[in-house]
């Protein structure tokens, strides 16, 4: 997807919260170019199970988890609630 493509929302992301660690390590561009492929059902670099388990979770409810890379190549992690309460932005080892 490029930049200048419009995505379609597929869910409500909540509050949109960040870990201090992938605010230090991760430009703002790519945080945010990130949330809108998340909302849009792009899940970034999961496994196949993983891109089927967000697929069911956003008809039926469900954790979602979509996994990206920074311009400057460091792995993040977005995480929405199955309530849709929060997305989170952090690194695999904020978890």
């Amino acid at each position: 997807m490029s930049a200048n493509t419009e995505s379609i929302a597929r869910f409500r992301l909540g509050r949109i919260v960040a870990t201090p660690n992938a605010l230090n390590h991760i430009p703002n561009d790519d945080i945010l170019f990130a949330i809108q492929r998340h909302q849009a059902g792009e899940w970034g670099e999961v496994d196949d199970h993983d891109r089927q388990a967000n697929d069911c979770a956003v008809v039926h409810g469900g954790r979602l988890v979509s996994v990206y890379y920074s311009v400057t190549r460091v792995k993040f992690w977005l995480i929405t609630e199955a309530d849709r309460s929060v997305t989170t932005v952090l690194l695999p080892e904020d978890y």
